[in-house]
């Protein structure tokens, strides 16, 4: 299998007043195309910064990152947003969805920047995926929280993404609720053959994905295969 993140001695500090702190220090890691993967962690370890950084929505200090075979530090702000509209979906704890778009809309946004003249047909058809069939006309603030997150795995596979980061997708959500919503996220995982990337702080999310990587003080403590 070919690797679709490539992360070389990654450094990213913050600078606040005269003290630097360190957030990630020396991370590096590799990706399989497909495969499954989690990273974990106590609040503060890193995580979310590592996932902004692999997906380039943010610059490390030093270090190399590749995904889907290209060098993020090749790359200028628009070739950064061209790489992630064409290649990646993103799932948030806080959904992210636009307030005044209607779900369908919302699902489509991806699909529309792309010039997808299906756009509205394969939007359809995943919210009948994940359960919301009746809801296409429904706003967010007329969604329970479930079903705002369903709206935002739909909207993630729409493009059909290479590779998916998932930034605590249950954070917001019951346990129950929860459940349901990650059993969706690896079933549309599976049927679209997208590389699956978790950050989460729960340890039974993350043995249900391949690999996991283990983050502590910003450095990596370990890195483990699961018997999935």
């Amino acid at each position: 299998m070919a690797k679709i993140l490539n992360v070389e001695h990654l450094e990213k500090g913050y600078t606040n007043g005269t003290k630097k702190l360190t957030v990630l220090h020396d991370i590096s890691f590799s990706i399989e195309e497909r495969e499954t993967f989690s990273i974990v962690g106590p609040s503060g370890s890193g995580k979310t910064t590592l996932l902004g950084l692999c997906a380039g929505l943010d610059h490390p200090d030093n270090g190399m990152i590749s995904l889907c075979g290209t060098s993020m530090s090749s790359l200028d702000e628009d070739g950064r947003a061209r790489l992630r509209n064409d290649k990646v979906g993103f799932v948030f704890q806080d959904f992210q969805l636009l307030p005044t778009l209607t779900a369908l809309e919302n699902v489509a946004v991806p699909l529309e920047l792309q010039g997808d003249k299906k756009a509205s047909q394969i939007s359809k058809e995943l919210l009948a995926k994940v359960g919301l069939g009746d809801r296409f006309h429904h706003y967010p603030s007329q969604l329970s929280g479930g079903e705002q997150q369903r709206v935002a795995l739909a909207r993630a596979f729409s493009n059909r993404p290479a590779i998916l980061f998932a930034d605590e997708p249950t954070g917001n959500l019951d346990s129950e609720t929860g459940e349901k919503v990650i059993e969706l996220l690896f079933e549309l995982n599976k049927d679209h053959g997208t590389t699956l990337v978790i950050v989460t702080h729960d340890n039974e999310l993350a043995a249900l994905t391949q690999r996991i990587l283990k983050l502590k003080g910003g450095k990596i403590v370990a890195t483990e295969n699961t018997p999935v």
